[in-house]
């Protein structure tokens, strides 16, 4: 949210520097994002004097100007405006200027062979409006020579984010009064004045939906002159905050919502027919709103409508039909109040947000609807003129304030600080809450957020300073401290380093995603955990996968220009339990996507990640995490998500699965938007087996074996479909005491080998113990070796 140092001034009377209320916003949660100063980008413009103007000698539409900066001789400007002329005051912009609309430099320079010494400027070169058929005409007692920064009144801008649960800050006014709370000055409350209503209103106004839209206010300003602009102090303020001036009244509900939080519309009234009535759209029905989309509503979303059909998405967006325009003289000026729950639920069904929903959804002050509209007719009526009507007030807003017993001990027993108690007084009260004298705690209806004594507490705290609370140690005992480290967090320790050590980069990502993501990531069969109040639609489903989070983050590094990504995260899996409670898993992940070696004289192309880069990963990891990797299995059933050729899955028997791991399917990486081969992991850190005994770091010292190990080969030929590592492990266990280490060092099919078969040659390392092998010990070995290799159908090669 934006708005300027002037536009807070006018709610709050103060001498403070501009980084003195900078730092007292920081200081009471209203989080400071940026300051802007506009004059800054207005360096080097001045007002300044049109002396003369003639007629370019070689071109027609171009004048010559002689202008009067102010300061020495006058410059001669080459100018295209059609309204320039002798004895007009502008902008000139001298050489070194930077144009803020399009960041051009201006200098000196010959247009058509003519010398011109800067540019005179429209509005929307200095970002002002969208004006650009003439340059800026100032009043005859502008001051030549001023700086235009200066002589515009130009104030810094901040940029402040707002917490959802402080809606009361949505507009400059609520900020004012925590600012004037926290001693930044004297609040100035706005008194609405009275409006003399000189008919009765012409237009019915109902509430048929209560629930929805408990109080809906209005009424009717007749013979309104819309085509004056606003004036120049609300302009410069809506610029300020990122509005555009549009109209008088455009101007002015947009001015009222950013001001004091409380969103409201204004309808030409010659465009409807009938009652305007607050009630339920019907299905299927449609309403083209000022955006220029059209939407479908459904009977859950509350609208504003008459008998031609809906003319507003009630508290989001007014329809483009019935909006007002330059030549509309009688409007209908619409205040309500809506249920935030509703608001809520309509936007994200429908994908629009909006500075109105934004305040809506949050929860706008209800006890605001007559000051609102009152302040709203006072403008128009000063602005555009016209007779207002009596005010037609339909339902009625929440208005019982919520009351709290408060003790003024909690506020060091839950804050940390003692403060006296006719400074909680002071500050309670400065914040509008009513406090009596056995502090029963009256809050305003605006804040919604407050629903105990220890919400009063925060209150009290943050106006008095958070700063002010001391750091305390907790308290220690005696001794050597336990480990407070559980054994799943360890392994998650040595795993994250592992794989840092390994050239990967960790990433950490959202745990919701939108639906279709989440669908597709999903087992067959399995329940999605699905947000009924998400952040946003992309954000509405529990992660059921962390491969989704980092593709994500591998498409962004892509589309800035990275040739690959090494990513892992460790977070949590979201899976429903049996019994439908929410089950969290462990997870790591990791993404290898484009280049593995760039190109280069000795290798030519770039060499691309592939399955087995995956896989060695996924067994690196797995080693580090504690897991028997020369125990598992590699098989088969990625995933629908995976490449069914290029992927696997590490077990521990058949049916618990450590790990996935391969090439991602085409149509997972279409559905993204990347460009393969990407190749993923997926280890499931609570499917490996903890270690018997204690947990830690400590190893057994290594002792090297006395006597030099043995090594043999042997080469088998085998069924062409058996997997090798079938065959290796079934090597590997026909001598458990000897048999240290099995590798496979040849694969061979073709010439001199039968069809149908493959040949497979392995290396053997055999480890005597107290005494070297004997041949028959050897050869004993070498027949287990055979023999184990036999049951899968292989048989010694001659």
């Amino acid at each position: 949210m934006k708005f300027s140092l002037e536009w807070l001034k006018y709610f709050l009377e103060t001498d403070a520097t501009l980084d003195e209320i900078a730092a007292k916003l920081n200081a009471i949660g209203i989080e400071v994002e940026d300051i802007e100063d506009p004059a800054q980008k207005l360096d080097g413009f001045r007002v300044a004097e049109v002396l003369t103007a003639e007629k370019h000698p070689d071109a027609d539409k171009l004048q010559v100007l002689s202008v009067n900066t102010g300061e020495g001789s006058p410059l001669q400007v080459v100018c295209g405006a059609p309204n320039a002329r002798a004895g007009m005051k502008g902008v000139l912009g001298l050489p070194g200027a930077v144009v803020p609309a399009n960041g051009m430099k201006l200098r000196q320079s010959a247009i058509r062979g003519v010398e011109s010494n800067g540019m005179m400027c429209s509005v929307r070169e200095l970002e002002l409006g969208d004006e650009h058929d003439g340059i800026i005409e100032l009043p005859e007692d502008a001051p030549v020579g001023e700086a235009f920064a200066q002589y515009q009144g130009t104030s810094p801008v901040f940029d402040v984010a707002i917490t959802p649960n402080r809606p009361d800050c949505m507009g400059v006014y609520g900020i004012a009064r925590d600012l004037a709370a926290a001693g930044m000055g004297t609040f100035k409350p706005v008194e609405p004045s009275g409006i003399e209503a000189t008919h009765p209103c012409p237009v019915e106004i109902r509430t048929d939906d209560p629930e929805g839209c408990p109080a809906f206010y209005g009424r009717v300003i007749r013979g309104v002159d819309n085509t004056v602009p606003s004036p120049d102090w609300m302009q410069r303020r809506l610029i300020a905050a990122g509005q555009r001036p549009i109209s008088a009244i455009v101007d002015i509900t947009n001015y009222v919502m950013l001001a004091y939080g409380r969103p409201a519309h204004a309808y030409d009234l010659a465009k409807l027919s009938g009652p305007v009535v607050a009630r339920r759209a019907r299905n299927d029905e449609t309403v083209q709103a000022l955006n220029e989309k059209t939407y479908t509503l459904d009977d859950t979303m509350t609208v504003i409508a008459d008998d031609n059909g809906v003319h507003d998405i009630a508290g989001i967006m007014g329809g483009e039909h019935s909006g007002v325009q330059t030549q509309t003289t009688d409007v209908l000026l619409e205040i309500a109040y809506f249920d935030p729950e509703r608001i809520g639920v309509t936007g994200r069904k429908l994908g629009l947000a909006s500075d109105a929903r934004t305040r809506f959804e949050r929860g706008v002050d209800p006890a605001f609807l007559d000051d609102g509209l009152a302040i709203l007719t006072s403008l128009i009526q000063r602005v555009c003129g016209g007779e207002a009507s009596e005010v037609v007030r339909a339902g009625s807003p929440p208005s019982e304030p919520k009351a709290v017993a408060f003790d003024p001990g909690l506020t060091e027993r839950l804050g940390g600080i003692g403060i006296p108690e006719d400074e909680q007084r002071r500050i309670l009260e400065s914040l509008d809450f009513t406090v009596s004298p056995d502090w029963q705690v009256t809050c305003p209806l605006r804040r919604h957020d407050v629903e105990g004594a220890a919400d009063l507490v925060e209150e009290v705290v943050r106006i008095h300073g958070l700063d002010k609370v001391a750091s305390v140690a907790l308290p220690r005992v005696d001794g050597v401290a336990r480990p407070t480290a559980t054994p799943e967090q360890q392994v998650e320790r040595r795993v994250r380093r592992a794989a840092a050590a390994r050239g990967l980069h960790e990433a950490i990502t959202w745990s919701f995603l939108p639906t279709d993501q989440a669908e597709h990531f999903a087992s067959d069969g399995e329940a999605l955990w699905v947000l009924d109040n998400p952040i946003s639609e992309d954000m509405k489903a529990m992660r059921p996968s962390l491969i989704p989070g980092l593709l994500s983050a591998a498409k962004r590094n892509a589309d800035r220009g990275a040739d690959g990504a090494r990513l892992f995260e460790i977070g949590r899996r979201y899976l429903r339990g049996k019994d439908g409670a929410s089950d969290e898993h462990p997870t790591l992940a990791v993404l290898l996507a484009g280049e593995k070696t760039p190109r280069g004289w000795v290798n030519g192309k770039a060499a691309m990640f592939d399955a087995f880069d995956a896989k060695a990963e996924a067994e690196a990891l797995l080693a580090e995490a504690g897991a028997p990797v020369d125990r598992l299995m590699v098989m088969s059933e990625a995933g629908a998500q995976f490449h069914p050729g290029q992927s696997g899955t590490l077990r521990l028997g058949p049916k618990n699965v450590l790990a996935r791991f391969g090439a991602l399917h085409p149509a997972t990486l279409d559905s993204f938007d990347i460009d393969g081969p990407v190749m993923a992991v997926e280890i499931y850190l609570d499917a490996i087996p903890a270690k018997k005994g204690k947990q830690g770091f400590a190893k057994p010292d290594y002792a090297p074996p006395a006597l030099q190990a043995v090594k043999r080969d042997f080469a088998f030929l085998v069924p062409a479909e058996l997997a090798a590592g079938n065959l290796l492990r079934a090597v590997k266990g026909a001598d458990k005491a000897h048999l240290t280490n099995a590798r496979i060092f040849d694969v061979f099919a073709g010439q001199g080998v039968p069809e149908g078969k493959k040949s497979i040659a392995l290396e053997v390392t055999l480890q005597p113990g107290e005494k070297s092998f004997k041949d028959d010990e050897l050869k004993a070995i070498s027949d287990a070796v055979v023999a184990a290799a036999g049951k899968l159908g292989a048989e010694l090669r001659g």
